[in-house]
């Protein structure tokens, strides 16, 4: 799993780092304009993939997806991660009255299904980039801080801890150089199945039109263009964009499972 999953991420990087070079040497046209070609052209050598209804090539645009998947879904595990686990240590640390009030939060958003949360987050911070990722980002803060709230409660009762915390040493020492080591086992398989669900909800913010400006290629907002062509036989404008989301979405699932087989000890 592991072999595959890295193969094919590793595919999804270098398309994202070749389409913009390709597209500044004039080898293939900027998805985010408009071409001389027909609208809905069918694929063909020119067009490999077709062209949408505005003319501009599928291919081209599907691959410029690519990088724009990759950079909202990175920034949003990544803020993730640094808010929810130094939340997560804090609060199953002190413990009182400051946990039960974090937990109330946390748990009151981890109920939220997590399609409806990111809808509602983004349609109150607009459109872009970060706005997205922000969106995201708030989602599975609530993932990161339970996981790691549950761990820590559990290390900060062995007998290390007690010895460091009888000497003398700090709430903020303790959590450093303690807790943090011991909870962040599980992070690389958490954070790997969330991208991978990243990459989803943010093509369902796309597809209801709640992502990204309509000029960036999104592989969500493409599918919400092709829902008016595929009917009529116009099939290829959803179907690329289709395959390159579950694609990615299948490399960052194997890691993850991959990971988990392997910090677990591996399974039958």
């Amino acid at each position: 799993m592991a072999v595959w999953g890295i193969a094919l991420l590793g595919a999804y990087l270098i398309a994202a780092l070749l389409t913009p070079l390709l597209i500044d040497l004039n080898i293939v046209p900027d998805g985010k304009l408009g071409l001389d070609s027909p609208m809905y052209s069918a694929p063909s050598l020119e067009h490999w993939c077709g062209t949408d209804r505005l003319g501009r090539d599928v291919c081209v645009r599907t691959l410029q997806g690519t990088s724009v998947a990759l950079q909202v879904v990175l920034l949003a595990v990544g803020f993730a991660v640094i808010i929810g686990v130094p939340l997560g240590i804090i609060s199953g640390y002190l413990g009182g009255t400051i946990d039960r009030l974090m937990v109330l939060i946390m748990e009151t958003l981890y109920t939220v299904p997590v399609l409806l949360l990111s809808v509602v987050i983004a349609f109150l911070l607009g459109r872009g980039v970060v706005n997205a990722a922000i969106a995201l980002c708030v989602v599975y803060i609530p993932q990161y801080f339970r996981v790691v709230r549950n761990q820590t409660a559990q290390v900060k009762t062995e007998l290390y801890v007690e010895a460091a915390r009888a000497i003398g040493a700090g709430p903020l020492w303790i959590m450093r150089r303690y807790l943090l080591k011991n909870v962040m086992t599980s992070i690389p398989v958490l954070l790997t199945l969330n991208a991978a669900d990243a990459v989803l909800v943010l093509g369902g913010l796309g597809f209801l039109g709640l992502g990204l400006p309509e000029t960036i290629p999104e592989w969500g907002s493409d599918l919400n263009m092709a829902l008016d062509a595929v009917p009529i036989g116009i099939w290829w404008t959803a179907l690329y964009p289709g395959i390159a989301m579950f694609g990615l979405v299948i490399s960052l699932s194997l890691i993850g499972e991959a990971l988990e087989d392997l910090l677990n000890g591996g399974t039958d």
